[in-house]
């Protein structure tokens, strides 16, 4: 027993000083390398932070406003969408705090900072009202936006997320959180290396992409990552989000692996003027699988 340890505590050890020590190795790509769109971005300041902003479409189209999930960046979760939907809008995607290229802003925050640090962003644009379409955290914060700021949301889309995302007590998951932030400091690339590996084999990314996924992935602040975490665990709507006076649309990927259909079709019962569209067999990145129906979707509803 004590041999087994004494081996087990060296492979560990080991691992650690190849981590801390060795060269950070991207995955294997094969073929051609390029980038998903040439969608174009630029920076605002909102407050004392800069946030980057991809627009798409005519300038002087309806405005629509993306808002993406936790891991991905505006480009990665929207570039299949916003191209579809840029035919009858002009597409504004923002890069929420610590998340692709807006500002890493330190420290804890609630999903409502990121709703106010969005109207921030709907300031510097001139915008008043305009529809609000959210992605899993950024569903979330998409609620908070509508609660907070209701004079700005005449429309909600709200595509795989929750009035309460994660079921779990906070006493059991939030060491999860804390025990992949403590690896990420070890080793930034495990959680990357998973995420792309899932997205490149399963399809949900076109193996052309894979080295631009991966340099996506690798741009965040690991400690940042996993505060966003915490604000998922902590977000919960169900005392107020059914006092929210906008109509919303609430789309179900029925097969979704990381907050049950059956969630996202009580935010639905909870809101008080909801339409609901299931697709069939969807999982969580359904933005990307199923991007023609998510954008029919929305086109009809906004």
């Amino acid at each position: 027993m004590v041999t087994t340890r004494r081996a087990l505590g060296m492979v560990a050890a080991g691992w650690a000083a190849w981590r801390l020590l060795g060269p950070e190795l991207p995955p294997p790509t094969r073929g051609v390398q390029v980038r998903p769109t040439e969608m174009m971005g630029r920076t605002i300041v909102a407050g004392t932070h800069e946030f980057l902003v991809r627009e798409a479409g005519p300038a002087d189209g309806p405005p629509l406003v993306l808002l993406h999930g936790w891991v991905y960046d505006s480009l990665a979760t929207w570039h299949r969408l916003m191209p579809l939907l840029a035919a009858s809008h002009r597409v504004i995607a923002v890069d929420l705090r610590s998340h692709g290229k807006t500002d890493r802003i330190r420290g804890r925050f609630e999903i409502e900072d990121l709703a106010d640090e969005v109207a921030r962003c709907l300031d510097a644009f001139g915008l008043g009202e305009v529809p609000v379409v959210g992605y899993s955290m950024g569903g979330m914060a998409a609620q908070a936006l509508a609660k907070r700021h209701p004079a700005r949301v005449p429309r909600l889309v709200l595509v795989a997320t929750a009035a309460k995302p994660i079921r779990v007590p906070r006493w059991v998951v939030a060491p999860v959180f804390a025990a992949g932030r403590t690896l990420a400091r070890i080793d930034r690339t495990t959680v990357p290396r998973i995420a792309h590996r899932y997205l490149i084999s399963t399809g949900t990314i076109a193996p052309e992409h894979s080295r631009w996924l991966w340099e996506s992935l690798m741009n965040r602040d690991s400690d940042l990552y996993y505060e966003a975490a915490f604000a998922i665990t902590r977000f919960d709507a169900r005392e107020w989000v059914g006092r929210l006076r906008v109509p919303a649309l609430v789309i179900v990927p029925t097969c979704d692996q990381l907050i049950p259909a059956r969630a996202q079709r009580e935010l639905a019962g909870l809101l008080s003027e909801a339409q609901v569209t299931e697709i069939d067999g969807a999982r969580h990145e359904v933005v990307l699988t199923h991007t023609e129906e998510v954008a029919a979707a929305i086109r009809s509803f906004v």
